[in-house]
């Protein structure tokens, strides 16, 4: 093997290369240089984000095991800029006393968790798919369960883990079924040895239930709330849309590569489940008072929005699934911005609590409002868009029906977002949250996330340059 043709993993490497100088800083920068580690984690993340936002022509390395098409370098660019703005919002919170030792770990275990999420994007066999899975699973559990001073971090790391692994168990015993009725593992020769028999219907069927653990669909969400609100709220925001976002794209590239010929099988099944997803999802919203647990089921519904863009399986729904995982990350984000400095500060996480705060807080609840404005599709901000194309998508592979019922779920999904925004416009309170100022990592973050709200949709050359790659992605 010409060992040359690794340096084509440029974003692995440039992943690892960042991994690596973050562990250095850590165990030898002195005391007084540390307080400069976030800047220092941020810009080489920065840096490595930056770097691949370039597409390269596609290649397979290790006899087939990993694979490259331009599409993947816009989504892992994604990711890492998700990423970037996880790190800034979580500065505040890792200057606390009792995590502040441990900054260099949470860096360390959220770039873990992303290079994984890289090779099992890039995964060409189902061998390297899971390595990448689980080097993002495990990590994502420690990260979890990262607040050991908060009882409730300890219970959603114990069920985090505990679904992870019952996940992993179903999805792998999934794809024993796939190599003992195709004989190999490689996602190039699958397809000629698939015929639909019952066997390998259920290989398919078992490992669509650990995915969908991953990217908490109906009924396999059951871990996501309780582990959301316990969570640290940077860890939470990151599972909303970093962990969530490359298992979709994951999906999509499977059921387009593998189980094609069994598409008759599976788009029902993915019909099935994504009106369970949003709507079951959107029902449980409406009830939630807890700021995280509320977010929690709007991310089980934004993963069923997602689904609408796999179910077709055509170059037009990759390029919607791409589109709509941007937009969110800068939505989910700074919603979520917004959350984690309000409770950093104050400790409240009520909706109630968040009563008059635009009264003391206007710039934090008006990035709240667009934030919302965006995740409930309402026009002209870049949510709308986003929910346009991905509808367009699923209309253009002949599910008319999943439109509709989708377009209906909006319409309730616009009631619960609003009920937010009533609480900090309109809702009286005789005491609202202290008018405080965030730290300058978060207000930079929350400003990235309000420039992709409102840019996004009408720059129309993002969508056109992330089509250009999706229909190339062959």
């Amino acid at each position: 093997m010409d060992y040359s043709q690794m340096l084509h993993l440029r974003d692995e490497l440039s992943l690892t290369v960042v991994l690596l100088l973050v562990l250095l800083f850590d165990l030898f920068a002195p005391a007084r240089a540390r307080r400069w580690f976030q800047t220092v984690a941020c810009g080489l993340v920065g840096v490595h984000a930056i770097g691949g936002l370039f597409p390269m022509e596609g290649f397979t390395l290790f006899g087939g095991m990993y694979v490259y098409t331009p599409v993947m370098t816009v989504v892992k660019s994604i990711l890492a800029i998700g990423t970037l703005l996880v790190m800034m919002q979580a500065g505040e919170w890792l200057r606390r006393e009792d995590t502040r030792i441990k900054q260099g770990e949470f860096y360390f275990l959220t770039l873990s968790t992303l290079l994984g999420m890289y090779f099992m994007i890039s995964a060409g066999n189902f061998l390297m798919f899971f390595i990448g899975l689980e080097t993002a699973s495990v990590p994502m559990a420690a990260l979890v369960a990262f607040d050991k001073y908060r009882h409730r971090s300890y219970e959603a790391g114990a069920k985090y883990i505990v679904s992870a692994l019952f996940a992993s168990g179903l999805m792998l015993y999934g794809i024993s079924l796939v190599y003992g009725t195709a004989g190999t593992l490689y996602f190039d020769d699958i397809p000629a040895l698939l015929s639909g028999t019952p066997l390998q219907i259920m290989a398919f069927v078992f490992f669509f239930s650990g995915l969908a653990f991953k990217m908490s669909l109906v009924p396999f969400h059951l871990w996501t709330a309780d582990v959301y609100e316990g969570a640290p709220t940077g860890v939470a925001a990151y599972l909303s849309v970093v962990s969530k976002g490359a298992a979709a794209f994951v999906l999509f590239t499977i059921l387009t590569k593998v189980f094609a010929p069994i598409a008759a099988q599976w788009q029902w099944i993915l019909y099935g489940v994504t009106i369970a997803t949003i709507t079951v999802a959107n029902l449980f919203a409406i009830r939630q008072r807890n700021i995280k647990r509320f977010f929690a089921f709007s991310s089980v519904s934004q993963a069923g929005y997602l689904l609408l863009g796999v179910v077709g399986g055509t170059a037009a729904g990759m390029t919607a699934l791409v589109y709509y995982l941007a937009v969110y990350v800068a939505a989910n984000l700074a919603a979520f911005g917004v959350i984690a400095a309000i409770e950093q500060r104050t400790g409240k996480v009520s909706i109630d609590d968040y009563a008059g705060l635009y009264r003391t807080n206007p710039r934090l609840a008006l990035t709240m409002m667009l934030a919302l404005f965006s995740l409930a599709g309402i026009p002209p901000f870049a949510g709308f868009f986003s929910k346009f194309f991905i509808f367009m998508a699923a209309a253009g592979s002949g599910y008319y029906v999943l439109v509709l019922i989708a377009l209906l779920n909006t319409v309730v999904s616009l009631y619960y977002y609003l009920l937010v925004v009533k609480a900090m416009f309109i809702t009286p309170n005789d005491s609202p949250i202290t008018a405080f100022r965030s730290d300058g990592c978060t207000r930079l973050s929350l400003a990235v996330c309000v420039a992709g709200i409102l840019l996004l949709g009408v720059v129309s050359s993002v969508q056109g340059g992330i089509a250009l790659v999706s229909y190339g992605m062959n």
